[in-house]
């Protein structure tokens, strides 16, 4: 495994820790799952390159499109909750009330 796979591996673990220990917040929630999409997102764009193949030139466009996508309905959903509910703790959020 060369550094570059490394620490493309240790982004993921870090974001991951980071989205299963700080649940607390919807904030750093969406903030540690965009850490995720991003790493993938730079490792599916330079393999290709590392390899000097076009074939796997189109995962990396899709990758980024589900990344902005989810970017988008996460923080819609903050500015929805914290309408209705003052704070953006997601103890406080019930999914079968709202």
């Amino acid at each position: 495994m060369t550094p570059l796979h490394l620490s493309y591996f240790m982004t993921f673990i870090i974001s991951m820790t980071g989205f299963m220990l700080h649940r607390t917040s919807l904030i750093s929630t969406l903030l540690c799952l965009e850490a995720m999409m991003l790493s993938l997102f730079i490792a599916t764009s330079v393999c290709p390159i590392q390899l000097q193949t076009t074939s796997f030139m189109l995962n990396p466009m899709l990758i980024l499109t589900f990344s902005a996508c989810e970017a988008s309905l996460g923080l819609s959903l903050l500015v929805a909750s914290s309408r209705t509910h003052n704070p953006n703790n997601l103890q406080n959020l019930n999914l079968l009330q709202c």
